[in-house]
């Protein structure tokens, strides 16, 4: 099985699919590289697809220590490129994903071709917060079944989705939960973030990618994000919630893949 041990002594598990120029998908708080199944083969004819656990979920290692953060993360994946020999990649992340790939930008700027934030913000120090409703649900998870697909489900896709997609949301949700110490060390790390000041510095070619119903992570955060980075793009996507890269799935790899297109590594 693909693993990689980083510099710390961390084993991170990974995957690779397809061929072309190498693409890193990047997932968000407490998930791993499954949350792209399905969305990664829309990349495949055209990219070396790389998807990989965060350290604490998935397969890979669950260490307490160094503490978590999303500058940390970025760090792995570095480990990770290093140790596929890949020096330049294109890189898509979602929701924490995306704040851990907004430090990718910066510390390795000459490391990524084109940067793709989905669903993210700038932190929460300068960012739009979600409401106190949206974020007990968040940092309480819900036991009861029911309501879990009632009022978690709903902040990531609409309510006419999830009646004709049943089997789909609630396998989401009832992924294989983390030990509670993980959880909470992703969280802290997600709600830590705070590349604010050297969000100007990032030099790849970016596109801001959001739904614009999103209540996970107000859209206001991507209109700030775009006009933060230089030169960076900004998309909404109508309709759509903190779920957009499933609900939306097609649209938003169309709009993915036509970026990257015209932004090639070479």
């Amino acid at each position: 099985m693909p693993f990689v041990t980083i510099p710390d002594g961390t084993r991170l598990y990974y995957e690779e699919s397809g061929t072309g120029e190498p693409l890193l998908l990047v997932s968000g708080q407490g998930l791993d590289h499954t949350s792209w199944d399905g969305i990664r083969d829309d990349f495949t004819d055209r990219y070396r697809v790389i998807v990989f656990d965060h350290r604490g979920t998935g397969q890979s290692d669950q260490p307490t220590a160094p503490p978590y953060s999303t500058r940390g993360f970025a760090q792995d994946a570095i480990a990770l490129l290093d140790h596929l020999g890949i020096a330049r990649v294109h890189v898509y992340g979602y929701s924490m994903g995306g704040r851990v790939s907004q430090w990718l930008g910066i510390d390795h700027g000459q490391r990524v071709g084109a940067l793709v934030l989905g669903a993210t913000t700038p932190g929460s120090a300068h960012g739009v917060p979600r409401s106190a409703e949206v974020n007990a649900l968040w940092t309480n998870p819900l036991t009861d079944p029911q309501e879990a697909l009632e009022k978690i489900g709903a902040l990531f896709y609409s309510p006419g989705w999830i009646a004709s997609h049943l089997e789909v949301v609630k396998a989401a949700l009832q992924s294989p939960p983390l030990p509670e110490y993980v959880r909470r060390l992703h969280y802290q790390a997600s709600e830590g973030h705070d590349a604010w000041d050297l969000l100007p510095t990032i030099s790849a070619p970016t596109l801001v990618l959001h739904g614009s119903e999103d209540r996970m992570n107000p859209p206001a955060n991507a209109h700030l994000l775009a006009k933060r980075i230089p030169g960076a793009e900004l998309s909404l996507i109508e309709g759509a919630r903190h779920g957009y890269l499933i609900e939306f799935r097609e649209e938003a790899s169309r709009i993915v893949k036509a970026f990257l297109a015209h932004h090639p590594l070479s």
